[in-house]
This record gives structure tokens, sequence and C-alpha cells, in this order.
């Protein structure tokens, strides 16, 4: 009978009481910015909160100096860790170092993805296509430690190297700067094939049959057609394999020998040292070359198609 009763009151009272969750909802679908800005607010808060916030604190950091005598920590505004980086010769050398693996390792890396990409996405048929991704996809499934160390057991003088250059009358690099350019350029080979792989799909087929109708050659049409089509996507996978080389430490002293690169500074001025305020202005400079590095690309437009 109470049910029946309330039914009926609804019926003769037109109007009815909108939930508390049905005016949010009613609000939110009037309001898209609104709805954007609270979707968008707990990522943002989270990167300001975990890199930007931390970005400026390691900056800051750089700032401090260290008592000598007591090894503590002193705030304040000093620009002798900074200095250090263009006058200490230990630092220009493994910054140059760094710089110069990094660039070396995204050249071969590009290199060796384009061909690998353009059979994925032009020649390949669509089985073997599939195939090929869960090939370039694998070595992501084992632990990068596992990796870097094969290529140790590759590289040293008894391993599958020195093995296989023998009978050519060649000798295996051994440990030092090739081998990390050679290990750090498998490590990131997947992360460049993958986004050229995904920008020659977009390139149309139409597009070189038409090249071809018109007579120019399979070297002219990449030259003019695929390649300029293709920056983008060879900017993103360079993206990866630059920067995450700048950052990289562990492989070096695995296969680097006695070289160092910035990540094994920042390291050794943490452990070793105690002295956080210089690792902290080491560990800004890999920052800095990305920033700058991506200014440089954003001017050419490159980015603009990503």
């Amino acid at each position: 009978m109470r049910d029946s009763a309330s039914v009926s009151e609804l019926q003769a009272n037109p109007v009815v009481r909108v939930s508390s969750a049905r005016r949010i909802s009613t609000l939110l679908y009037a309001r898209a910015k609104l709805r954007l800005a609270l979707l968008l607010a707990a990522p943002v808060f989270w990167l300001g909160l975990v890199y930007i916030a931390a970005l400026l604190a390691m900056f800051v950091t750089a700032l401090y100096s260290v008592d000598s005598f007591t090894g503590d920590i002193r705030p304040g505004f000093n620009l002798d860790n900074i200095a250090s980086l263009f006058t200490d010769p230990l630092y220009v050398n493994v910054t140059m170092r760094t710089l110069g693996v990094a660039l070396l390792v995204t050249v071969v890396d590009v290199l060796i993805a384009l061909p690998i990409a353009f059979f994925m996405a032009k020649v390949a048929s669509p089985r073997l296509q599939r195939i090929l991704v869960i090939a370039v996809l694998m070595p992501l499934w084992a632990s990068y430690l596992v990796k870097a160390y094969a290529w140790r057991s590759v590289l040293s003088n008894t391993g599958l190297a020195q093995w296989l250059l023998q009978p050519l009358g060649l000798s295996t690099p051994g440990y030092g700067i090739p081998a990390v350019v050679i290990t750090l350029g498998y490590l990131w080979l997947p992360y460049v094939i993958l986004p050229i792989y995904a920008g020659l799909e977009r390139v149309p087929n139409s597009l070189l049959e038409a090249s071809s109708d018109l007579g120019a050659k399979t070297w002219a049409t990449l030259r003019l057609v695929v390649f300029p089509m293709l920056v983008p996507a060879v900017i993103a996978g360079s993206i990866f394999s630059f920067s995450l080389s700048l950052g990289d430490y562990i492989t070096v002293n695995i296969v680097g020998g006695p070289n160092q690169m910035l990540g094994n500074l920042v390291y050794t001025n943490i452990g070793t040292a105690n002295n956080l305020p210089m690792a902290a202005t080491v560990a800004l400079v890999p920052v800095v070359i990305m920033f700058g590095y991506l200014a440089a690309v954003r001017r050419t437009g490159a980015l603009d198609n990503l």
C-alpha cells in the first residue's frame, strides 16, 4: 500500500527531486572545459609534484655547497658547482664523452631501424608483420641487466665475438666505448624501430605507386617522398635513444671498462664522495641537453605532426 501511495504521489507531483549526482552530471555535461579540467587535475598534479617539483629541488640543491670539514650541506646561493662543470677537466671530458656516445647510439639505431621498419611496413605480408613486431618486442621482455651482461659475455676475449672474428683476422672490441655503443644500441633499438614503423604505416602506398609511375627510381622515391613524411617518426625514435643513453650509467659499468659517463659521476658523488650538491649539478646536464635538443627540434616544426 505504501509503495502504491508513493507512486501515486510521484505521478501527481511532476517536480521530481533530482539527486546531487544527477546535478553534477548535468553540470559537467554542460561545461566541457570544466569536465576537461577535472579529468586533467590528478595527472597534472602528480606530474607537477613528482617531476617539476623534483627538478626544481634538484636545481636548488645544485646551488648548495658542502662543508669541507664536517661534510654537512650548507644551503645558500653558490655557483661553484656549476663553474666546475666548465672548468674541471673531469666533468668536461665525461660530458663530451656522454654526449658523443648518445649521439652515436642514436645515429646507429636510426640507420639500423630504417630498413627494418620499411620492410615491416611496406614489404612484409600481414602475417609476417605480426611476427616481426613480436620479434622486435621480445628483447623488451628480458631484464636490462640480463641483456647487458649477455653482451659482456659476447664481447669478452673468449666470447662469441672473438670466436666469429678470429678467422677473419679481427678481434673483439673488448670493453670500452665501442662496447658501450653496441650494448646501448641493442638496448634502445626497439624504441626506435616501433615509432618509425608506425610512421611508415601512415605513408599511403598510393604515393609510392604514383612516384614510380612518374618515373622516380627507388632512391628518389625514398628521398623525396618517404623521408620527408618520416621525419617526425625518426625524431620520436631519436628522442628515446638519445635521452635514455644520456642518463644511463649501468651499461658503462658492465662493458665500459674504466670509462665513465654522467650517470656514473652522479652515483659517485652521492655514494662515495657524499656530495649531493655536485651530484645534483651533474644530473642537471642531461636535463639541459634534452631541453636544448627538444627546443631545436621544435623550431624545425617536426614535432607538430607527432
